[in-house]
């Protein structure tokens, strides 16, 4: 499917319904049905620039059922707002009932049509064909338009029928959604974080709430901001939707007769909702504009403040970016102070973020830092007053202050493992302030969350696991988590929701696991770069290891891949895309400035991290 088009006269009536009497008719997808010559199959039409808008072409007068089915295929790739050009190629029935909107099936090629198409009527004029559309399945995209990985085939039945007033072919009976091949879903489709609020979590000592990524698709030149304050306005996803909550009130929507929103030349955004004054607080409008201002920045990064208008038009409120970002904790926007690791005697040391120097690291204060420990794997939280360090060759978890004449203290965490590749994983932290930590020994294997790194460590039920838990690292919002699985000897990347203690006394969990890299089947090394992105070190069947980013719902991103490195062990990437990638190679420490090489930093260092 695709937007290419052949130039030249159309085929006949007359030569389509003998392609269609014949069986031969066949949904190509993006190619024009030739004049003569064999049928084939055609894929996807190649990724094309994204500032070119397609227009769909209307059917033609006498078109036969071949150009009906593959000129609608095509109306569907289009950047037609409403499908409009689409539901002329249906019977009028067909186009009222049809649900666009209701999901998009991707498919790995353009889909075609399966041999044997059962035409009705007269064999020499049919008055109806039935044929199946098949294809290879790459993702769904729900009426949410959120993204999940599927596999398999995919079939459907598609049936035209020729009008027997005026002669004219249209397809009368097709299943609701768009189909369409990978190619034309990354040309038609990008993808766009909105923010919800972490239910029931505040960062402390500040109380903030803490805003948490749900990634959909929305199509990239069909008025995309509109989309995207609608689709926050219809809530969250179903599957982050138990552990987030919205500040709009329920039943808000744009105004009617809202479109074209775009920031205005002083960089604001005005946004008409169907509210009135009365239905809002000042506090609780200052929450909608900070979702609207997270969720609008990915699509205008010079977004610089946003006002929300009620029913009347009259101003609710106004929320500048500054007082957005302290409205709301939010991990992309939390720049670190330090990159921490381990130097050559296991200390823990830091140097500034910012630094262009390969000499200023420095051991942090207290016991991490004067070697009272041998560590082999480090976290420090996210206002960078505590950390956790694993010792005793894996088998024990401290945590300690970053304050000169703190102590250690016993071990919170221990493993009994019988290797250290089998005993704790590099822990970590979220923003409420809590600790994890996984324990790989294959006799026990647990994961574990120690409530502001202090409390007694909790086993966390993790029920839809099948195999063991080989790492994990928390999202800084703490709604979210990435476990490396291990079953069979191959590892899948892993996103699980983590659903709080209620009060009901079921404790904390991890449910819904989902996978965010599908095609790796081993990762060696992950690290959170983004508020729905992560940084992995990973190989594909047959393939070698990469370093690659992936997508939380399991989507393929655009852009390229960080630079090759040799012997990667670990890497710690930032949600701040802005802060350079460092890496624990056969180089020792090493890092990655925006637009340059990787640059060594320490021959004798290991372990790097970033605060989280």
């Amino acid at each position: 499917m695709g937007a290419d088009r052949r130039g030249g006269a159309r085929p006949s009536p007359g030569r389509a319904v003998a392609y269609a009497a014949l069986g031969a008719v066949l949904l190509a997808g993006c190619a024009s049905m030739p004049d003569s010559g064999d049928l084939k199959n055609v894929e996807s039409t190649p990724r094309q620039d994204t500032g070119v808008r397609v227009f769909a072409m209307p059917p033609a007068e006498g078109a036969g059922p071949a150009e009906i089915m593959q000129g609608f295929l095509e109306a569907l790739t289009s950047d037609d707002p409403g499908y409009d050009t689409a539901r002329k190629y249906l019977a009028s029935d067909a186009a009222r009932t049809w649900r666009p909107e209701q999901s998009t099936t991707v498919l790995a090629g353009g889909p075609s049509i399966e041999p044997g198409c059962r035409a009705g009527g007269s064999p020499d004029l049919p008055s109806s064909i039935t044929c199946v559309l098949a294809g290879s399945r790459v993702a769904t995209v729900d009426g949410q338009q959120a993204y999940q990985p599927v596999g398999g085939s995919y079939r459907t039945k598609v049936h035209l029928t020729r009008n027997p007033k005026d002669g004219q072919w249209r397809i009368d009976k097709l299943p609701d959604g768009v189909v369409m091949g990978k190619s034309d879903f990354q040309r038609n489709y990008t993808s766009v974080d909105k923010y919800y609020f972490a239910s029931d979590t505040v960062v402390r000592p500040t109380g903030q709430p803490v805003a948490v990524a749900d990634p959909v698709f929305v199509r990239s030149k069909v008025d995309p901001m509109t989309q995207m304050v609608r689709s926050l306005l219809a809530g969250p996803s179903r599957w982050l939707g138990p552990v987030v909550t919205s500040s709009f009130p329920t039943g808000t929507a744009l105004q009617k007769d809202a479109s074209g929103l775009a920031p205005d030349d002083q960089n604001k955004l005005t946004v008409p909702l169907n509210l009135k004054d009365s239905q809002v607080t000042g506090a609780r409008c200052t929450q909608m504009a900070t979702q609207v201002l997270f969720t609008l920045r990915n699509l205008a990064p010079t977004l610089e403040s946003v006002e929300l208008q009620d029913a009347g038009r009259h101003r609710l409120c106004d929320l500048s970016e500054e007082r957005a970002e302290s409205a709301a904790w939010h991990g992309s926007a939390k720049s670190p102070d330090n990159l921490y690791y381990l130097d050559g005697k296991h200390r823990l040391v830091r140097m500034p973020t910012g630094s262009t120097t390969t000499t200023s690291a420095l051991a942090v204060p207290g016991p991490l830092g004067e070697g009272e420990k041998t560590l082999e794997s480090v976290a420090v939280s996210r206002d960078e007053h505590y950390a956790a360090g694993v010792g005793d060759q894996g088998r024990s978890l401290y945590v300690t202050s970053l304050t000169s004449g703190a102590s250690l203290g016993s071990a919170l965490v221990s493993s009994q493992g019988p290797t250290a590749a089998d005993r704790l994983t590099t822990p970590s932290w979220d923003a409420r302030g809590d600790l994890w930590v996984a324990d790989r020994d294959p006799r026990r294997p647990r994961l574990y969350v120690l409530g502001q790194g202090a409390s007694k460590p909790e086993q966390v039920a993790v029920p839809d696991l099948s195999g063991h838990i080989t790492d994990a690292r928390v999202a800084g919002d703490g709604a979210r988590i990435a476990l490396v699985v291990e079953k069979d000897g191959k590892q899948s990347l892993l996103i699980g929701r983590i659903q709080r203690d209620d009060g009901t006394g079921q404790g904390t969990s991890v449910v819904e696991l989902r996978s965010a890299a599908p095609d790796l089947e081993q990762v060696s090394a992950l690290s959170w770069a983004g508020d729905s992105r992560l940084l992995v070190v990973g190989r594909e069947q047959g393939g070698v290891l990469q370093m690659r980013y992936v997508q939380v719902d399991g989507s393929t991103l655009d852009g390229p891949a960080p630079g090759g490195l040799p012997g990667v062990k670990a890497i710690a990437a930032s949600e701040d895309e802005r802060v350079p990638l460092v890496a624990y190679s056969d180089d020792g420490i090493v890092r990655l400035p925006s637009g340059a090489q990787w640059q060594k930093v320490d021959k004798d260092g290991t372990a790097p991290v970033y605060p989280g």
